[in-house]
């Protein structure tokens, strides 16, 4: 057996042409940004999204197992992705995050809602049609060595696109595959290694070579750099930022960690038992969230300044998540809801409980479900 090659300095990703010497930070998609009045356009939409619901059907146990309700892991949210942008997806584990991009990219069936991509309706879309979006719509799935084929080389997977697909590229698959591996900081000569010879940040080169084979347009990133060291997590980060300037393209980036969301992301979503509780530029969000529980979640981000950690308030969520089989009426997050427990009187307590909030404009590309949305009383981050 082989032992694991080396994730050190020298196995970076190198930069895509031309930015070799640029600084990094937030990245210029290939749509038009520009501000007209209140409100700011972010160039052509290549995806909408509208109020998805994914439901699992459940049963009772027992001899009879009879249909009981189902759990509603995605239940009604509705976004746009703008050609070149990146969208960032944050929420607690089980807020439903993973099972909207894969509901996005129909590896599960929507229950209900609409997918259009580049203006046709992809939703319930069958195999034939499938087969050819998969040339444009990839993921990257959060397991690095769980996503891969143990029985395959590295070669076999990252060419199974074309194999797939039957296309032949220019210069064989081979010389392809080699090149991709290149691309993603890989060596080339280990094109017959198998998945369990690399580490696992090598791992996850191997998943984004094969997601950018058939140069796609969009990329569902599943949590790529959750199972991998810090170290190893700012590699795999500023490779997807360099081959998404070199092929132009747009990403859904599904994380927790909210400081890997705010590098990489020009807007951010935030979710909460299957519903997005606020969406917003990523600048904008960061600076002045206005939904209690974006609030809370940025109040839990640790700062690198002792002085203003030791000052800031953390505002603390209290009792468990709810099941999104049996999910609160009206607001599902007034049963945690802080702003609930104190601030609020009987009456806005009752529209709280019986009436769900809609997603209301706060301002340019600001959008939060709230009925009482307003900003912190005190700085969060």
């Amino acid at each position: 057996m082989t032992a694991p090659m080396s994730e050190g300095p020298g196995a970076g990703s190198p930069a895509a042409p031309g930015t070799t010497d640029a600084p990094r930070g937030r990245r210029h998609f290939s749509g038009r940004r520009s501000v007209t009045g209140s409100r700011i356009e972010l160039g052509d939409v290549l995806l909408e999204v509208e109020n998805l619901r994914k439901h699992f059907p459940m049963k009772s146990k027992g001899i009879i197992r009879r249909a009981t309700d189902p759990v509603k892991a995605v239940d009604g949210i509705s976004f746009e992705l703008r050609k070149g942008e990146t969208l960032g997806i944050v929420g607690e584990s089980g807020c439903g995050k993973s099972t909207a991009g894969r509901t996005v990219l129909q590896l599960l069936t929507p229950t209900e809602g609409t997918i259009r991509y580049k203006g046709r309706d992809i939703t319930g879309a069958k195999t034939a049609d499938l087969r050819r979006l998969r040339t444009e719509m990839q993921m990257v799935f959060q397991d690095p060595y769980g996503s891969l084929n143990p029985r395959q080389s590295v070669g076999a997977i990252i060419g199974a696109p074309f194999a797939i697909q039957r296309i032949e590229p220019d210069g064989g698959v081979k010389a392809e595959v080699q090149q991709l591996m290149q691309r993603v900081g890989l060596n080339p000569e280990h094109y017959n290694r198998y998945p369990h010879e690399f580490s696992g940040g090598q791992r996850q080169r191997i998943g984004i070579a094969r997601a950018i084979a058939l140069r796609p347009s969009l990329i569902v990133c599943d949590e790529p750099v959750s199972a991998l060291d810090v170290s190893i997590q700012a590699q795999v980060v500023n490779l997807l930022e360099d081959v998404q300037n070199e092929f132009d393209l747009t990403f859904i980036f599904i994380a927790h960690d909210l400081s890997v969301v705010r590098h990489i992301s020009d807007r951010v979503a935030v979710m909460y038992l299957g519903k997005i509780m606020e969406i917003a530029d990523r600048d904008e969000l960061y600076a002045n969230p206005l939904h209690p529980y974006t609030q809370a979640l940025l109040s839990a981000v640790p700062l690198p300044d002792p002085r203003k950690e030791h000052k800031r308030s953390r505002i603390l969520l209290k009792g468990d998540l709810p099941s999104p089989v049996n999910p609160p009426s009206g607001c599902v997050f007034h049963t945690r809801c802080p702003k609930f427990r104190k601030e609020l009187t009987e009456e806005e307590k009752k529209r709280c409980v019986s009436e769900i909030p809609l997603q209301i404009s706060h301002g340019p590309d600001h959008e939060v479900a709230c009925h009482y949305a307003a900003p912190a009383s005190f700085e969060v981050l």
